[in-house]
């Protein structure tokens, strides 16, 4: 749920501390795939700086990584509420208002990663029948993102439904 920036997020404090280290965790792996993308691009540039030909496959590792990096971020943004959103309009609305539009943005985002996972199920084992041109790796490791990304997505959008319709439900009782 979007807040302005000098309020607080309705029950922030009453998070469990597990799914709080879990996506903290991820957070730190985000940024070690980071750290790994930059390595990479960074040993790109030395090698053709050195007018040297590079490793085989090493311009595949950050594309690939970017995918995985994307979705592991995105959720452990989504989980600290510091996705990026636009909610300047939102943050205009009364209290059930704004409630009611963050339960159904979420809802909906809930909808499209359950799709996402959905489609994965065919998406993911047929990409393990291609192969990557340079580092010949199975594609279904890059393809994995998509499920693996969205089922971490679910969780902090489930807990946004939740405190919207607490609010709600306090505001009508």
């Amino acid at each position: 749920m979007a807040t302005s920036p000098g309020e607080k997020q309705e029950g922030a404090a009453t998070a469990p501390s597990a799914g709080a280290r879990l996506y903290d965790l991820l957070g730190y792996v985000g940024g070690v795939i980071l750290a790994a993308m930059t390595a990479a691009v960074f040993a790109q540039v030395i090698l053709r700086y050195l007018g040297l030909t590079g490793i085989d496959g090493i311009e595949e590792i950050p594309r690939y990584l970017f995918v995985w990096l994307v979705m592991i971020g995105g959720a452990a943004a989504m989980w600290r509420n510091e996705h990026t959103t636009l909610d300047y309009f939102q943050n205009l609305l009364p209290a059930v208002p704004r409630a009611l539009l963050v339960a159904l943005v979420n809802a909906a985002g809930i909808v499209l990663f359950g799709y996402l996972i959905h489609l994965s199920i065919t998406l993911v084992p047929n990409a393990g029948y291609q192969t990557s041109s340079g580092l010949g790796l199975t594609l279904d490791y890059v393809f994995a993102a998509i499920p693996f990304g969205a089922a971490l997505m679910i969780p902090p959008m489930l807990r946004n439904v939740y405190f919207a319709l607490r609010t709600l439900w306090r505001k009508h009782s």
